[in-house]
């Protein structure tokens, strides 16, 4: 059998961090209000000049020299964004060019917060199926560019980012099964609205639906695998909100020091969130090789969606 298998991780933060003390200058908000509520501590903003494809190129080379990897070898090539830097010509053939990679499938998933997932699902099924060898999948985000800096609702949730990984074929287990789902009924709890330019959200119900739905989809691809919540060695979720991550940890009785946490220092980047929590936990050692890891994520759609990994 052929398993689409994590061969190497890259993530990209811009360089300007943006604290809550310096949004207290700017707005009716505090430090402590956003951290009660939120568990962000900062988030980083893109400069001006700096675009979803020039953080994504950056973390793609990470992840392929961790995973010793030419560009040239990559036959694949699947962005989630929400954030392009054009409406056309998709950010994954901006990626493509700028690496040197011709021919191969490239090509956006928009998907918000669970682009991610979605991403990684549409790859890995192309790796078992024979139609890629080797492919990068890359989360990233310009959110701050659809942030209203003046609604404190929503100013303080997000940030800008990337992250990615490479897949290749191996005949060791990689990725398990990944599982993706939407409804569109509840797309006007959070959405930019046509023609405006901002995102607009109704917190608590979007809090109340990821709960229930990040609880409900561990508990399918858990069954899927014949796997019991112990089984598990980390939980890398979504970064949206600390409330959201411990409750999720909860469902799957696991403490806290089995879930990968940077909404603290990165805030929401949406699509990129994921890659950049399970980077950051390879490189600094808690990740490990054969460790069993549950993805999971939770977007505007509503998007949701999981995959289970043997690292």
């Amino acid at each position: 059998m052929i398993y689409a298998r994590i061969a190497g991780t890259g993530s990209y933060l811009p360089e300007k961090v943006v604290s809550n003390k310096d949004l207290e200058a700017t707005m009716d908000t505090s430090d402590e209000w956003i951290r009660e509520r939120t568990g962000i501590r900062q988030r980083h903003v893109a400069a001006e000049n700096e675009f979803a494809s020039d953080m994504g190129l950056q973390a793609a080379r990470q992840a392929l020299e961790m995973a010793n990897t030419d560009a040239s070898d990559i036959d694949l090539i699947v962005v989630g964004t929400t954030t392009p830097d054009k409406v056309f010509p998709s950010t994954a053939c901006t990626i493509q060019r700028r690496l040197g990679v011709h021919n191969s499938p490239a090509f956006d998933v928009q998907a918000v917060c669970s682009g991610f997932v979605y991403a990684l699902d549409v790859a890995n099924r192309m790796v078992i199926t024979g139609g890629a060898t080797k492919a990068l999948v890359i989360g990233t985000e310009t959110l701050s560019r659809i942030t209203d800096w003046d609604d404190r609702s929503t100013a303080v949730l997000f940030g800008d980012g990337a992250g990615a990984v490479v897949l290749e074929a191996s005949e060791k287990p990689g990725i398990l099964s990944t599982h993706t789902h939407a409804d569109g009924e509840f797309e006007d709890l959070l959405e930019v609205p046509l023609g405006e330019q901002y995102i607009r959200m109704n917190g608590n119900a979007v809090f109340r639906k990821a709960v229930a739905t990040l609880g409900s989809i561990a508990r399918e691809t858990l069954a899927t695998n014949g796997v019991e919540k112990a089984d598990l060695d980390w939980l890398v979720p979504h970064q949206a909100n600390l409330r959201i991550i411990s409750a999720a940890a909860r469902k799957l009785d696991l403490p806290m020091e089995q879930v990968v946490v940077t909404v603290d220092k990165h805030a929401n980047t949406s699509a990129a969130s994921i890659p950049l929590a399970l980077d950051i936990a390879v490189r600094d050692g808690r990740i490990q090789r054969g460790q069993l890891l549950l993805l999971e994520a939770f977007g505007g759609g509503f998007t949701w969606g999981s995959a289970l990994v043997r690292f």
